[in-house]
């Protein structure tokens, strides 16, 4: 005889089942979770109250901070600067976990300040769709295609700037950031620069001020004053905007590249970027090339090779009957110790000492747990000045690089999806500079030459003061 269940007792039995099903899958969440929330934060402490340990970590040698930090807890640890609580990674390891391999969990950011300043909708803080927009614009401008036919216009600024340095004494850094200041607005806003330079040069000289400030918006402070700059400098975009808008010429620069018809980006966004563009390709700049001018003063036998290489590609356009006498792209690709020069300043200077990234869940790694919301730095001036990666990493020698470093130990322009686009562009103003002063002048460096001063970016003391002289 064939059994049936009434059917409120299938019902039932359903209704039971699946409650089971998630009861337990409920009770098997709450494990993980709970397993989880116990996992133990790195070690490390996070120093005063929102204040942190920011005052250690700007005011002095920031490899002297990492070092003790990581002699003490490893190669992981958390402390807390500029109002946010911190991870800090020092691996190759860990770096590529955190830019590469699980990118996803870790967005771009930066602390508060910086981004009230540089405006949200900058690249820097995105992911996903938007950012490979932004990306693939900005790509678009600083890619070879595009800034080769800059070169010319590059190294009239370049010996523009070195003429009127001669037979002077100068700060090294501050004429750099003009240097570089003045190129960063040529890759913006093409022939259209010299209309704008001073004008945005005003408000952005304000702005700069306040980037590392913690973000107290009060009448006097230095954060309140970059604010006020800041919308100025928004208001003169926008300006920008307007007038090649009704202009209606086509731009290959990178406002060009932005205000493509088909990509519909807003006034606001537009502007943001340009902010943040200019915030990454000046200061950075600016050091490198600092510091490439006293490592270069401090080691003749390098001076001298450079000096030849360039001096080579100089003979060589004019046994070419001299009929172009200015640097080509193909000229720069002729430099490769020069270039090497650039590679083991970026090194030993790590102009960028870390980067930030913010965890978008409670990620664990190594047995910790990186919070939902915290930032995390990965370290580059450690690994760049790791023992173990780079024998005598204080040591100043180009020929390092006559091998390739091995993957993720080498990171001055971050790693990823979001390493910095604007590398190229950044190598070929320095290549071109260094063309003319190792070619046509001489310097020497005046005042202590063993101080470093931070403020955020490591800096050779005052600023490197030089004396630059016309060769005879």
């Amino acid at each position: 005889m064939e059994f049936t269940m009434p059917c409120f007792l299938v019902s039932l039995f359903c209704f039971f089942g699946a409650f089971l099903v998630f009861f337990f899958s409920q009770c098997l969440f709450r494990l993980i979770k709970s397993t989880t929330r116990k996992l133990p934060l790195p070690p490390g402490t996070l120093g005063l109250p929102y204040f942190g340990e920011t005052f250690q970590l700007y005011s002095q040698n920031p490899s002297v901070f990492f070092a003790s930090k990581q002699k003490r807890y490893g190669t992981i640890f958390k402390t807390h600067i500029l109002g946010c609580p911190c991870v800090m990674i020092s691996s190759p390891e860990a770096a590529k976990f955190v830019l590469v391999t699980k990118a996803n969990l870790f967005k771009p950011t930066f602390p508060a300040s910086k981004e009230r300043m540089l405006g949200r909708q900058a690249i820097f803080f995105h992911q996903g769709d938007y950012h490979n927009k932004l990306r693939k614009l900005v790509l678009r401008a600083f890619m070879p295609e595009a800034i080769k036919n800059i070169v010319s216009n590059v190294e009239t600024l370049a010996v523009d700037s070195l003429h009127s340095w001669d037979g002077q004494l100068i700060n090294t850094f501050q004429e750099m950031k003009t240097y570089a200041f003045n190129v960063a607005l040529l890759s913006i806003f093409g022939k259209d620069e010299t209309l704008y330079r001073e004008e945005l040069k005003r408000c952005y000289y304000v702005l700069e001020k306040g980037y590392n400030s913690m973000p107290i918006n009060l009448p006097g402070t230095l954060f309140n004053k970059s604010m006020k700059a800041r919308k100025e400098l928004a208001q003169i975009l926008v300006k920008i905007l307007s007038t090649r808008r009704q202009n209606k010429e086509v731009h290959t620069d990178l406002l060009g590249s932005f205000m493509s018809e088909d990509e519909s980006l807003t006034d606001e966004q537009i502007a943001d970027n340009i902010i943040g563009v200019i915030f990454a390709a000046r200061d950075t700049t600016a050091s490198l090339l600092t510091w490439i001018v006293k490592y270069l003063g401090e080691n003749p036998t390098f001076l001298e090779a450079v000096t030849q290489e360039q001096e080579a590609v100089m003979k060589c356009k004019e046994n070419n009957g001299g009929e172009e006498k200015t640097l080509t792209w193909a000229d720069t690709k002729k430099m490769p110790i020069t270039s090497r020069v650039i590679q083991e300043t970026l090194r030993v200077a790590s102009i960028l000492s870390f980067t930030f990234r913010e965890a978008v869940e409670d990620v664990e790694y190594q047995g910790y747990l990186i919070p939902k919301g915290w930032k995390v730095l990965p370290l580059f001036r450690n690994i760049h000045h790791s023992p173990e990666i780079f024998p005598e990493p204080d040591k100043f020698d180009p020929r390092r690089f006559e091998v390739a470093p091995k993957p993720n130990t080498f990171m001055p322009f971050g790693s990823g999806s979001h390493s910095c686009p604007g590398n190229e562009l950044a190598k070929l103003e320095i290549l071109v500079i260094l063309h003319h002063l190792t070619t046509k002048y001489r310097w020497s460096m005046v005042g202590p030459q063993t101080g470093i001063q931070y403020g955020p970016f490591a800096l050779p003391q005052n600023g490197l003061p030089i004396r630059l002289y016309a060769k005879k």
